[in-house]
């Protein structure tokens, strides 16, 4: 019983661990200015971000797409915006909301209960 702990530990790690590809949401993430962006790129992240500070800007390959994120100060709270290419906008998100919901998923799906409206409980 004493031996059955620990390996359960371990087990839970590698698990855990096997998953972190899956995760990796962006591919070769690079920070770029806005002076390199396509001009219908800036006009998009400019309008979205009206008088909000641009903190920085990141280009970012997602499903095989080009995706440009500016992560923005709104009143003290950080935004991304995301744009296609082509200047599209594509969605805006709190920073802090994103990544406790990427957070869940994640323990969601090594618990086994992706998808599902059960809380999350400790398995026995």
């Amino acid at each position: 019983m004493k031996h059955i702990i620990p390996v359960i530990a371990v087990a839970s790690v590698l698990t855990l661990g096997a998953w972190t590809p899956v995760f990796a949401e962006e591919e070769n993430e690079e920070i770029v200015q806005m002076s390199s962006l396509p001009e219908a790129v800036q006009k998009t992240i400019k309008n979205k971000a009206g008088s909000s500070e641009i903190e920085k800007i990141e280009k970012k390959t997602e499903e095989g797409k080009t995706v440009y994120e500016a992560v923005v100060n709104k009143s003290g709270k950080e935004w991304s915006i995301e744009v296609d290419a082509n200047g599209k906008f594509l969605k805006q998100y709190e920073e802090s909301k994103e990544k406790e919901q990427g957070e869940k998923r994640e323990m969601a799906i090594a618990a086994g209960l992706a998808g599902s409206d059960t809380p999350l409980a400790p398995r026995l």
